[in-house]
């Protein structure tokens, strides 16, 4: 039995993520059987633009819904609006599974706009419920857990029903009202799935606390005042903006890949199999799961924004090598890779916005996030018919669309430059050590924070700054300060550099940073430790004027001492692929005033006390 502090003991959680599998599953699994005629029946620009309407249909709905699928995420309580939404979708699937049996394949094509309008009502209430049920606490991994079995959910309906569908057809059928007729059956696994969804909808837990009061009128829906309004109050904080402008960017590019995909496969590498053709790209799912387990993983203590640009050039230097892959493994490869950066660009931007937007207001951001995607995406859809009826081929298409991606890039950089740096040290340094924190709350959330502790090794620095969503402000030797290619990126992480000839200044500069509710971190014994024992413990800091608002953390690194990153270097190494494990210990935090002395007893006291030997 698990607790109800783990993330998994959350009440309602499993309940939901299955619900959010079987509405993905459901949506795709009818879009594949609408995909997969096209596919069979059409060949080059016909197939890319009938392809590229097919997608549009089901942005659509997103973008007209804006204002009214937001106001009822606020109005009301989210669980109630996907179970109604769920009911919706019964009688959706049961009118597809219609239109299949009669072979009315204009009227299935056009069911997938209505399908899609009962997830652009649900989409609001579905990312604002997650929110609401895990809470702040596990808002990353609740956004982790989302991605990744919506992605499962993906992944599982295009293997699934494009498996069903050749089972069904083979390549005994030319026309697509005939196709249809012979996957019919399938559409009563799209009802059968809805019904499912529905029943386990109406169990969820009612978690709204606060509900908007207003009143949705029609007249002023229809003249574009709620449209203008909601887009002011996204518009409040610059950096929600900012991620729904990336996540936007992200999302075109990636339908335009799609997009361009099967006519690319299919002219350049001779590929008629549609099981062949959905199931590279659905490995894509199988890496945006992995990406999107990496991504929680590495933001177990905050948001981790830098592996949103590490996504984002990642992405783009895997779309460049799209149009040189020459065979199937390499385009497996190169999906896979697709799929973990997106992951890595997804979670944390998702989870940014969630944690930014006000929760009276995080039904309306949610929509509008939705509105500004499916704009972009509809719009690249657009340009993507346009280059596809002038005869424009796939793979000038995939280039251009290798520049958006490195447009989107440089925003993402601009933005979490610093953020991206400490991405890239965690990513590289938990190769080779796995880190356990213990007492991060004894680091206040708030206030000057003085960091003191022993010197092990050269990346001390980084096994500190890692858990702290709060940027560290170190002391650094002077001569290292202003080597000439780290130069620029220590100035830009907030680096003090200090000489031990004139230290005068940089302590004033570490007090004001104090008075500036920073934390400020010092290596009080000034060097490095040779032997892995406490050496003197100099009083520089003592001369900080403890007249800011704010306390001492003691801490103690364990681990470190003999790594390759230390001044002591055992004759029996560790084994190079077994991994080194390090702990930090933060003490209770302790006057401002204390002494040397003291500090270093307290200090010596975690070492007795845990090191190990």
């Amino acid at each position: 039995m698990q607790k109800k502090d783990t993330f998994f003991g959350i009440v309602g959680l499993v309940n939901y993520l299955i619900i959010i599998f079987l509405n993905a599953f459901t949506d795709l699994g009818h879009k594949i059987i609408i995909q997969n005629t096209i596919f069979k029946v059409y060949d080059g620009d016909t197939l890319i633009v009938l392809t590229a309407i097919i997608n549009a249909l089901i942005l659509l709905p997103f973008i007209l819904m804006f204002s009214p699928s937001g106001f009822l995420a606020d109005r009301f309580p989210k669980n109630k609006i996907m179970e109604y939404s769920s009911i919706f979708a019964v009688f959706t699937t049961l009118g597809i599974t219609y239109s299949y049996y009669h072979g009315y394949f204009y009227v299935a094509f056009a069911m997938t706009f209505v399908l899609a309008f009962q997830s652009a009502i649900y989409g609001p209430a579905k990312y604002g419920y997650i929110k609401e049920l895990v809470g702040v606490k596990f808002i990353s991994a609740g956004n982790g857990a989302l991605q990744a079995v919506t992605t499962v959910a993906i992944l599982g309906g295009i293997i699934f029903y494009t498996v069903l569908f050749e089972g069904m057809i083979g390549d005994s059928f030319v026309y697509k009202e005939n196709i249809l007729i012979a996957v019919a059956p399938l559409g009563w696994l799209l009802v059968f799935s809805s019904v499912l969804e529905w029943f386990l909808a109406s169990k969820l837990p009612n978690k709204m606390l606060e509900a908007s009061k207003r009143n949705f009128k029609l007249k002023r829906y229809l003249k574009g005042a709620y449209l203008r309004k909601n887009l002011k109050i996204i518009g409040r904080k610059k950096e929600i903006v900012e991620a729904i402008i990336a996540l936007s960017l992200f999302w075109s590019i990636s339908q335009v890949i799609l997009a361009v995909f099967g006519e690319y496969a299919k002219t350049n590498l001779g590929i008629t199999n549609t099981i062949y053709i959905q199931g590279v790209m659905a490995l894509a799912g199988i890496g945006i799961v992995v990406g999107s387990t990496m991504a929680a993983r590495f933001s177990k203590y905050f948001i981790n924004t830098g592996l949103a640009s590490i996504g984002a050039i990642g992405l783009s230097l895997v779309i460049f090598l799209i149009p040189s892959s020459s065979s199937l493994v390499e385009l497996v490869i190169v999906f896979m890779l697709f799929g973990i950066f997106s992951g890595f660009l997804m979670v944390p931007l998702n989870a940014q916005i969630q944690f930014l937007s006000p929760r009276v207001h995080l039904g309306t951001i949610l929509a509008g996030s939705n509105f500004i995607q499916n704009i972009f995406m509809f719009s690249f859809l657009l340009i993507t018919t346009i280059f596809a009826y002038y005869s424009i081929s796939g793979g000038i298409l995939i280039y251009s669309m290798f520049g958006v991606g490195m447009i989107l890039s440089f925003l993402l950089l601009r933005r979490y430059s610093v953020m991206t740096f400490w991405a890239v040290m965690e990513l590289v340094s938990s190769l080779r050590h796995s880190y356990t924190y213990v007492g991060l709350e004894n680091i206040p959330s708030k206030g000057g924070v003085l960091l003191l502790g022993n010197h092990v090794s050269w990346l001390d620095w980084v096994i500190i700054q890692l858990p702290l969503a709060r940027r560290v402000n170190f002391l650094m030797d002077k001569d290292i300060y202003y080597w000439k290619f780290f130069h620029t990126i220590f100035k830009k992480g907030e680096t003090i550099p200090v000489s031990s000839r004139a230290s005068k200044d940089s302590l004033k500069e570490a007090h004001k940073r104090l008075l500036n509710a920073k934390i400020v971190a010092i290596f009080p014994e000034g060097g490095i430790s040779r032997d892995g024992e406490l050496g003197k413990f100099h009083r520089g800091y003592e001369l900080i004027k403890s007249d800011y608002k704010g306390v001492i953390v003691p801490y103690f690194i364990d681990g470190m001492f003999g790594s390759s990153f230390s001044k002591y270097k055992p004759k029996n190494k560790k084994s190079f692929f077994k991994r080194r494990k390090i702990t930090l210990y933060f003490s209770k935090p302790i006057s401002n005033d204390t002494k040397t002395d003291e500090l270093k007893s307290i200090i010596q006291k975690l070492k007795d006390t845990h090191e190990t030997k």
